[in-house]
């Protein structure tokens, strides 16, 4: 592919790639943008995950997300 190449090991496994941005027509920041998601998302796939009721529970009780959001957001039961 153009604008890529490759940098191998020692025993010639292809380790890390080399992207020419200007090289790749249409490549614009935001297309950077979504490819580095990509492979953040690719990177944490075998994390475990953690539910947004955990995670807005944490925040409210860390003070990081106002009342006003929980009284909106907050399953009523």
């Amino acid at each position: 592919m153009k604008g890529v190449s490759f940098v191998t090991d020692e025993t010639h496994n292809r380790r890390y790639a080399q992207i020419d941005l200007k090289g790749i027509a249409g490549f614009d920041d935001e297309k950077f943008e979504d490819l580095m998601d990509l492979i953040i998302a690719e990177s944490r796939k075998d994390e475990q995950s953690i539910s947004w009721e955990t995670v807005k529970a944490e925040l409210i009780k860390e003070g990081k997300l106002g009342g006003h959001y929980q009284a909106r957001y907050t399953r009523q039961g």
